[in-house]
């Protein structure tokens, strides 16, 4: 079974979670509509991904602290003392997990969260990064594992999409449509605390209960809630959160602070609870804003500011694969011009260039070289694997020391002798 996040063949990670088509899926339930699937329909399960042994791994031999763990019971969260405690001498610290905690509370229904997982377990790490790539917004992944017959939370919506991959047992989903249909981060489902529980009394969208395998794509908004049925079941919860169109309107906000008509002060004695006052003053911003993007020019510079942000943004949100620092210290000593090299998957460093300076821009730190080196960055950062001694506008020795800077910074990592 493959262990690098996609699955047997390499399949892209989009199509273990649907049967259909990318384009399909695209059109007719991004953001729009729950997407149930049997695992009969979908061409391999799970198992690679995680399992019970997993979990017992990570609760017993990975000292995993909060938040990565947590645990509720019918609706309410426990505190976190009811499941962790100190490791003993030299690992005092007390909010790591107690496994002997853990067995208790599960064994008086309570369900575990294992979060965070796209950080603490290999293959779904890898999963969730090619996942991410093929939507094009960042994921994160949860496992819940819920002893037989347990609820874990009300019924409730997430602020983002998600799906849903069911591991072992099994378990039954009530989904209900939205009352907030596509909230924002800022929007939880407490904002509609009342309205939600309403709606989860009526007839419901879907009506399923999951066996290993089976998979289930919820946009945001969706209300759900689900019970363990006749033995313990383990699902894991793959959160997307989606880039709106809201992020465009507030770069564009924020890029209308040369506008003079927007940067004039409001009246003399202007009172923010008088429509009579502030009814015009929205108009006139609302007319300034909408002038000025009209301008062909602004509209560009709107555009790429943008795009910057939203590069920047995913750039935090998306962590690459790890960087193995012992072995980067060792490639980087033994680096020489027939070493193949290339750019570090998922990285996406802005590169720029002054006039003595080639820049690479990376979240918390910049990297400068000599602006001879601009070629044989472009090279390694936007193109194949290359061996060191054929990075152009470069003497070999030159190559290996901007190889090597740049190895060591985490920009590339060696891929051939």
């Amino acid at each position: 079974m493959a262990t690098d996040g996609r699955g047997p063949g390499d399949r892209p990670a989009l199509s273990r979670c649907t049967p259909i088509s990318r384009d399909e899926f695209a059109e007719s339930y991004w953001g729009r509509s729950p997407l149930f699937t049997r695992a009969a329909d979908l061409e391999d399960d799970f198992t690679d991904l995680f399992s019970t042994e997993a979990v017992d791994d990570l609760v017993a031999d990975r000292a995993l602290r909060t938040p990565f763990v947590r645990m509720a019971k019918e609706g309410d969260v426990l505190p976190p003392s009811r499941y962790t405690a100190g490791g003993g001498f030299g690992a005092e610290i007390g909010d790591q997990v107690s496994s002997d905690r853990v067995l208790a509370e599960l064994a008086a229904g309570a369900t575990l969260v294992l979060q965070g997982l796209h950080r603490t377990w290999a293959p779904i790490a890898a999963f969730a990064r090619a996942l991410a790539e093929e939507l094009g917004h960042p994921c994160q992944v949860n496992a819940y594992i819920t002893p037989a017959s347990s609820r874990g939370f009300d019924p409730h919506y997430d602020v983002h999409d998600v799906f849903v991959l069911q591991i072992a047992g099994e378990k039954h989903w009530r989904i209900h449509e939205p009352v907030h249909p596509d909230p924002l981060r800022n929007q939880p489902w407490t904002d509609h605390r009342q309205a939600v529980a309403a709606r989860a009394q009526e007839a419901p969208a879907i009506d399923e209960t999951f066996r290993p395998g089976d998979a289930l794509y919820l946009p945001r908004g969706w209300i759900h809630s689900a019970t363990a049925l006749g033995g313990l079941s383990i699902h894991l919860t793959v959160g997307v959160a989606a880039y709106t169109r809201t992020d465009i309107v507030e770069t564009a906000v924020d890029a209308a602070a040369d506008i003079p008509e927007l940067r004039a002060a409001l009246p003399l004695g202007f009172d923010p609870g008088d429509p009579a006052l502030l009814d015009p003053e929205v108009d006139a911003a609302l007319d300034a804003l909408r002038d000025a993007l009209d301008d062909p020019a602004r509209r560009a510079a709107v555009a790429a500011a943008v795009g910057e942000r939203l590069r920047a943004r995913r750039r935090r949100d998306s962590s690459p694969p790890p960087v193995r620092p012992l072995a980067a210290v060792e490639a980087a000593a033994a680096l020489d011009g027939g070493t193949v090299v290339g750019a570090r998957p998922g990285l996406r460093p802005t590169v720029t260039a002054e006039v003595e300076t080639v820049t690479v821009r990376l979240p918390g730190r910049v990297i400068a070289l000599p602006i001879a080196a601009r070629a044989a960055v472009d090279r390694l950062v936007d193109e194949e694997p290359v061996a060191v001694g054929e990075l152009p506008g470069l003497d070999p020795e030159s190559a290996i020391v901007v190889a090597r800077r740049l190895l060591r910074e985490g920009v590339v990592e060696v891929v051939g002798p």
